[in-house]
């Protein structure tokens, strides 16, 4: 499995914060951020339900990381995608465990199943919401 997701009974910008509050309790920060809705907008003058990638990033695990091995930045930061579906907002983010495995360097794997343990508990809090 590469991704986890979940249905949020939220609009689909009240879920973002959630998200976005809900990743901070676990000292994950929100390094980058597409709004993948105004780019098909603009770009193509298309028109979908919101949808967002945000990339989330724990400073501490990334430096461990690339300490381990400076080319698996390739594979950082998790990657959450949030999208309006009717009423409610579908949230799905990737397994880090199941990314850097894709490292042949155990310490990088290590560093995965923490991230993997962060994130389980972001997506436990928001099943509570």
């Amino acid at each position: 499995m590469y991704e986890f997701n979940l249905t949020l009974n939220l609009p689909f910008d009240q879920a973002v914060e959630k998200v976005r509050e809900t990743l901070m309790g676990e000292q994950l920060g929100v390094v980058s951020e597409i709004d993948v809705q105004a780019i098909f907008k603009a770009k193509m003058d298309k028109d979908i339900a919101p949808y967002r990638i945000m990339g989330a990033c724990n400073p501490k695990l990334a430096e461990r990381v690339l300490e381990a091995e400076p080319n698996a930045g390739t594979l950082l930061p998790c990657n959450f995608v949030m999208r309006a579906e009717g009423d409610a907002t579908v949230v799905s983010f990737m397994d880090p465990a199941s990314v850097l495995a894709l490292s042949e360097n155990e310490t990088v794997r290590e560093i995965g199943s923490e991230a993997r343990a962060k994130l389980q508990r972001v997506a436990d809090t928001l099943a509570g919401v």
